[in-house]
Order: structure tokens, then C-alpha cells, then sequence
């Protein structure tokens, strides 16, 4: 019975980490492309090139991101392979009637 008491604590954290599942990150970088159709945005950090995914909600605000500006974006990382998803950005530089997207709206 003592191997129980060490067994179930263990597992029960692993179970509880798989289902929290995704993190988040920050990026600062600048927008290299904004893919209006596939809404994800091309973005450069440490040497790599990667495409980001835009949120619905972010869909009509995408455009409004400044290329080659400095963008601070927080996404959420998935697996299975699926890119990184915007929850938000904040325009660092460039021009945008957009400098703050909180995952909702535009400010």
C-alpha cells in the first residue's frame, strides 16, 4: 500500500497537466505578412519564420497590423501541430488604427 500513496498524487498531476494542455507565450517581432484569407499573420523570432493564427474575433482588426512594425503578441501554444493563436497584440511601432487587441475588440 505505500507504493498507493505515491502512485495516485502522481497521477492525478499528470492527468491535470495533460488537460491544462496549452501555454502561453510572448512574441516580440515584426509582421512580415498578413494572410487575409488563411487569417494568420507571418511573424520572425529567433532566427525562425512562423505563421501565427488570428482569432475570429480578430479577423476584421488583422489588416489593420502594420508590416515590418514591431508587434508584441501573446498567443497560445497548441499541439498536434496546429500554428500558435493570438489571444493579444500591442502595436510596439508603425502605424495602426489598431495598437491594442485584447482577444475582443480593438483599442
Amino acid at each position: 500500500m505505500p507504493h498507493l500513496r505515491t502512485i495516485l498524487p502522481a497521477f492525478f498531476l499528470l492527468f491535470f497537466a495533460a488537460l491544462a494542455g496549452a501555454e502561453d507565450k510572448s512574441y516580440y517581432s515584426p509582421v512580415i505578412q498578413i494572410d487575409k484569407e488563411n487569417h494568420r499573420v507571418l511573424i520572425s523570432t529567433l532566427g525562425s519564420v512562423f505563421y501565427i493564427e488570428v482569432p475570429e474575433a480578430g479577423h476584421p482588426h488583422m489588416e489593420k497590423l502594420p508590416i515590418s512594425g514591431l508587434v508584441d503578441f501573446v498567443v497560445e501554444v497548441r499541439g498536434n501541430g496546429q500554428m500558435p493563436m493570438i489571444k493579444t497584440w500591442k502595436v510596439k511601432s508603425g502605424e495602426s488604427t489598431c495598437m491594442f487587441f485584447n482577444g475582443k475588440e480593438c483599442k
